[in-house]
């Protein structure tokens, strides 16, 4: 039933949202109304926005619910407050909404393209996505098979049906993307920012790094602790941002925020400390998709129905299966697999 307003006619909340967009937001915002669409066209709803609805799939998603179990940096940590996938997209959205609201961009399509990043990430972080990308022939990245999930694996393999602005962030999220939006293109930075800020507070938890470990170089720039220096990035993206048709830092953020990068790859990314188990991922990750290629009958029905399809099918859908675990149960058909039984009389 569609609301009503006080004399009794119907008001359609979704288009007054999208006529405030245009009071309110600044002109170089993506506005609901103005949307590409969606690759099947759909009626719209009567109360949320395109880009609300695309969060509210997202968020709906098996896909993103199982973030929660999966690898952001160390494996299987022992402590409660370490990132995981999950935390990580949502200090993403965090950073992200903070940029675009004081910059007057659409919250609503910033907050699906963060939810929606990493939803084809692989179980064990970027050490599961090398794995696969090593064993398959047709490759893997993660964003591309978040893509993937959104377009093909979720409900039951007919998709989320998202709108292009949506899909397009999602897939240009990393380091060589270049979103059609401004508002995608706050998420690829604000991802970069979360990761290397709550990726430093976790290395230091566990040990691996001391706050006098990063370079004096690159403090005397943004800042002597993990949060001040997220609050001098966020600052600097909307002071060097504001009023103009584009995302951009200061050069002396921008320098300082890829060499904190750089030295978080040397002595956090490739710690043998830290990542002495990667190995392990490796042999399991290659040992499962071998195992599948052989097997596609053991995967579920879904991922079994598109190996049956030819073509590079099976592998892709070996991959898709694959990189859907969450990292237990990853390990728990490792073993079901390959890890012998105890004998019972």
């Amino acid at each position: 039933m569609k609301p009503r307003a006080t004399g009794g006619a119907d008001v359609n909340i979704r288009e007054q949202m999208e006529e405030r967009e245009f009071q309110f937001l600044s002109p170089y915002a993506a506005f609901s109304r103005n949307s590409l669409g969606r690759d099947n066209p759909e009626e719209p709803c009567d109360i949320r926005p395109c880009y609300q609805r695309d969060r509210d799939r997202i968020l709906h998603a098996k896909a993103f619910r199982r973030l929660k179990h999966k690898t952001q940096v160390f494996l299987d940590p022992v402590g409660d407050h370490y990132r995981t996938r999950l935390t990580h997209t949502l200090e993403v959205s965090q950073n992200a909404r903070t940029v675009g609201k004081a910059l007057r961009l659409n919250e609503d399509l910033i907050e699906a393209i963060a939810l929606g990043h990493d939803l084809g990430h692989t179980p064990f972080g970027h050490a599961g996505e090398r794995a696969l990308n090593e064993v398959s022939s047709l490759g893997f990245r993660h964003n591309e098979q978040s893509i993937r999930v959104v377009e093909v694996i979720e409900r039951d393999g007919t998709g989320l049906n998202l709108t292009k602005e949506v899909r397009d962030g999602i897939l240009n999220h990393t380091m060589s993307g270049n979103p059609m939006t401004l508002e995608g293109k706050i998420v690829r930075l604000s991802d970069k920012i979360a990761y290397l800020h709550h990726d430093i507070d976790d290395a230091i938890r566990g040990g691996i790094l001391k706050e006098e470990d990063i370079p004096a170089e690159i403090r005397s720039v943004i800042g002597e602790s993990t949060k001040i220096r997220l609050d001098t990035l966020i600052h600097d993206i909307i002071s060097s941002s504001w009023e103009k048709d584009d995302i951009c830092m200061s050069e002396d953020c921008h320098t300082a925020m890829f060499a904190l990068r750089t030295f978080m790859f040397s002595h956090v990314y490739t710690n043998p400390t830290a990542k002495g188990e990667e190995e392990k991922v490796y042999n399991m990750i290659r040992k499962l998709f071998e195992y599948y290629m052989a097997h596609p009958e053991r995967m579920t029905e879904e991922y079994e129905l598109r190996a049956d399809e030819g073509g590079d099918e099976r592998e892709r859908s070996v991959c898709d299966y694959i990189s859907g675990m969450t990292d237990s149960y990853a390990i728990e058909k490792f073993e079901e697999i390959y890890v012998p039984k105890s004998w019972r009389y």
